[in-house]
């Protein structure tokens, strides 16, 4: 199963129009990059690529945190409301499945909820794989499937699935699948849960009246460690033998 680029394309292209497709609170994104620079573990003045960057606001966090970031992004219209948000930031327009970069020249990647865009990512892990020096890692985030409402909004088998807001190529993932295909392509990996992140933005108005109380829910079970493998992100964390 491929992905449809021209479909993502005109999706996030749209989007840029109104520059609203930063969904998370200032908190939430800050609290995201601060754990995947743990899962990382790599020294300030790392390169590290940001892919699925969109307007560039994890790959700014991660220039600001001391890492020599570049950001990766398919719409060339979210490319350029990054570079005129964040002038001097490296900013590069391409798809992650054939990346613009050489061989070897990654310390770390940022997988920026990107995983579940694809039907099949054993491409774009590859590629991954490719990008990163020996002993590099990388962190993807993603929707988790068995979290009850990332399964009921965003999975098409839930009858509360909504199309609005999503391509057509989106579905939250499973943990264990998602990493026997990086593990496929050759990393050692691992998986960590992340809940508690607070939404500002979804593009259903409706839903959007309802953030508040999604979001007090959230991190009322992100507060409770043995629930974690059902919080509503999975890090995928890999290193390359």
């Amino acid at each position: 199963m491929l992905q449809d680029k021209q479909k993502e394309i005109e999706f996030f292209d749209a989007h840029a129009a109104a520059d609203d497709y930063d969904v998370f609170t200032s908190a939430a994104n800050a609290r995201l990059i601060d754990a995947a620079v743990r899962l990382l573990a790599l020294p300030c003045g790392s390169r590290i690529a940001d892919l699925g960057c969109g307007s560039g606001a994890f790959t700014h966090l991660l220039a600001q945190g001391g890492y020599n970031s570049v950001g990766v992004d398919i719409s060339p219209k979210l490319i350029a409301v990054g570079r005129a948000k964040y002038p001097g930031l490296e900013l590069v327009e391409g798809d992650v499945e054939n990346l613009p970069l050489p061989d070897g020249s990654l310390d770390g990647a940022l997988l920026s909820g990107v995983v579940h865009h694809f039907p099949d990512p054993r491409k774009f892990a590859s590629e991954v794989f490719r990008t990163l020096r020996p002993s590099g890692r990388f962190v993807a985030f993603d929707p988790n499937r068995m979290n009850p409402f990332m399964y009921l909004y965003r999975d098409r088998s839930s009858p509360f699935y909504s199309p609005v807001g999503v391509t057509e190529n989106e579905r939250p993932i499973l943990a264990g699948e998602t990493a026997e295909i990086f593990r496929q392509a050759g990393f050692v990996v691992t998986t960590e849960y992340l809940g508690g992140l607070a939404y500002r933005y979804v593009a259903s108005a409706q839903t959007r009246s309802f953030l508040p109380v999604y979001n007090m829910v959230d991190a009322a079970m992100a507060r409770l460690g043995f629930l974690k493998r059902i919080w509503p992100f999975v890090l995928t964390c890999g290193v390359k033998p």
